[in-house]
């Protein structure tokens, strides 16, 4: 089985330092989490273990730990619920001498418990029983099979080891070692066909079939997967064989195909009409309408045969409904979707927050982990740390923003799967924007059916907020005071606008070399509706260990406390400021006492 991406180390003292950072150094995209006060240089810091291991186990992120089992046992003990999506869970001796799966162990444990007992010399000390004894785990089949119906898988195995005679179907060479029987009241069937439920029978999928499809511009997607579905419900094949949904490169865009190889949770590979018009000879009904239209003699057919390889057979020829296509290609070997044609791409646009990785999403980890491609300013790039390993980054200058996008946007329309990194959110005063924009006023063919998705991330003004206590517990609003892109009259119109409404305010690019007066004259507009005495709060490389946040009022906010690493909160006429435990603390009240006063 594949190793699982992205996995969280766990340090929690110098003893296992030395055999998690080779772990770290091995393992892909691997991190390492140390215990804060005795670990004080990590990718990721914490304080509270439980918490800690629980919330990456919640969030899916495989572990080892350098420690003892019952620790991480205790930890994730509270989540355990469905053995079937239960993330991987490894303790690591700290010597190094063994490796033991506790969770998870068909879901990756198993093989980064040997993972990790190969790099340091150890012993795994696997206690599934079929992969004890025979090395396989029937529920854990290669990449692209599918299990028609796991819960099955437990009763056979147990067969296979209590030496009760089963019986294999159909070949596979990954299960060559275990001792199949001629007879027997179990079996293992593997096929492309649809095979009726059975307890005593377990059926495996192989990922052999391709399914072309096409369809007229704008069909209904449920058209074409409702014919998808009964095609081959009608030819008695399994949707889980199914290796990919294949089609011309002209329908990436088109909701229809997406929608088809969402509905069987394959990938999507796209053809090039010469690509198709080279299985011409193989087609069971070529058109020259088609060929007209596209430039290849058939799209649902063509496709199908040149994703399923030169050696396939076409099992459905091309079924259709008024607008849409589709027909099946049997390969005589398991088709490797990702190199049978083009992927359609994608890109992730990622927040990394403001740069402590304990204030980073789970999701935006998992979404740098699984990316091909890394896009971004350089120094972000390097704030992801170990998730960066085996990536291919391309590394872009301040002042580079749209050629970020157009890059990131280039290498996803060859297929790759691309992580564009912004710090904070990337729809905050970020990248989203901008790529969404690109792609409104300047598509290109190559962008065509171009996934796009946000991950969110913690901005610098929730950070500010956050360290001060509550100063936008009431409505708020963010302005960025840089002229670059917006007039300044705009800019502060908006201020105007805001200190008009009473919002407490986050100042964005609050000034820099050259521009140092739009902060003066902010701070002028909003003195004319507010307290000289309002509270103010100037938060410096939040999250970075340079950190630092201070307090001032708006009377005396001086252009020379803050600079471009700076965001400044500004309360509204309500926000107050006290004294607690010898510390400032800041919040604007949304009138709940005051409203249980009145009750």
């Amino acid at each position: 089985m594949t190793l699982p991406l992205g996995v969280a180390v766990l340090c929690l003292g110098p003893g296992g330092e030395a055999v998690a950072r080779k772990l770290v150094a091995g393992l892909p995209g691997a991190r390492l989490h140390g215990f804060a006060p005795r670990v004080p240089v990590a990718d990721v810091s914490f304080d509270d273990t439980m918490d800690h291991v629980a919330s990456l186990f919640a969030a899916g992120v495989p572990v080892v730990g350098v420690c003892a089992a019952g620790i991480l046992i205790r930890a994730v003990a509270p989540h355990l619920a469905d053995k079937f999506n239960e993330a991987a869970v490894v303790a690591m001796a700290e010597d190094g001498s063994a490796a033991v799966p506790l969770i998870g162990g068909h879901h990756g444990a198993n093989a980064l418990a040997r993972a990790c007992a190969d790099l340091l010399g150890g012993h795994a000390a696997v206690t599934t029983a079929g992969d004890a004894r025979f090395g396989v785990a029937l529920d854990e089949p290669p990449a692209g099979w599918t299990v028609a119906n796991p819960a099955a898988a437990k009763a056979v195995m147990a067969a296979l080891l209590a030496g009760e005679p089963v019986v294999l179907e159909g070949k596979a060479g990954w299960l060559d070692g275990l001792p199949f029987a001629a007879q027997g009241d179990h079996r293992v069937i593997v096929t492309e066909r649809a095979v009726e439920d059975d307890a005593r029978t377990l059926v495996l999928h192989p990922p052999r079939l391709a399914l072309g499809v096409g369809c007229e511009r704008d069909c209904e997607p449920s058209e074409l997967v409702d014919l998808v579905r009964a095609t081959l419900a009608g030819a008695d094949l399994a949707e889980g064989a199914v290796a990919c949904v294949a089609s011309i490169d002209l329908k990436a865009d088109e909701p229809a195909v997406i929608a088809a190889a969402a509905a069987l949770d394959v990938p999507l590979v796209l053809f090039d009409a010469a690509t198709l018009e080279a299985q011409s000879p193989r087609l069971a009904n070529p058109s020259e309408v088609v060929f007209a239209e596209v430039g290849c003699h058939g799209v649902s057919e063509g496709a199908a045969l040149a994703a399923a390889g030169a050696a396939s057979e076409l099992v459905v020829a091309k079924t259709k409904t008024k607008r849409a296509t589709c027909a099946v290609a049997l390969a005589p070997a398991d088709i490797d979707a990702p190199a049978a044609g083009r992927a359609r791409g994608r890109l992730v646009l990622v927040g990394l927050g403001p740069g402590d990785a304990m204030l980073r999403l789970p999701e935006a980890s998992r979404a740098i982990a699984a990316a091909t491609d890394l896009v971004g300013y350089g120094y972000y790039l390097d704030l992801a740390g170990s998730l960066t390993a085996g990536k291919r980054r391309h590394d872009f200058a301040l002042g580079e923003e749209e050629a970020r996008c157009r890059a990131a946007l280039d290498l996803a329309g060859e297929g790759g799967h691309v992580a564009l990194i912004c710090s904070g959110d990337p729809g905050i005063y970020a990248m989203a924007a901008l790529v969404h924009e690109v792609l409104d006023v300047d598509p290109q063919p190559a962008w065509r059916g171009v996934e796009v998705a946000v991950v969110p991330g913690v901005s610098a003004f929730q950070v500010a907020s956050a360290r001060a206590g509550a100063p936008f517990g009431h409505d708020f609003c963010t302005i960025s005071l840089s002229d670059l892109l917006t007039p300044r009259e705009v800019i502060m119109k908006r201020v105007k606008a805001a200190a008009e409404g009473d919002f407490a305010i986050a100042f964005y690019n609050p000034v820099s070399k050259r521009r140092r007066d739009q902060l003066v004259e902010a701070r002028a507009i909003l003195l004319e509706h507010r307290p000289a005495d309002t509270p103010v709060m100037i938060g410096r490389m939040l999250g970075r260990p340079e950190e630092s946040m201070a307090h001032t009022t708006l009377a005396e906010l001086a252009v020379d406390d803050v600079d471009m690493m700076s965001v400044v909160l500004v309360g509204a006429s309500q926000t107050r400021r006290y004294r607690r435990l010898g510390a400032d603390a800041v919040y604007t009240p949304r009138g709940y006492a005051r409203k249980r006063d009145q009750a």
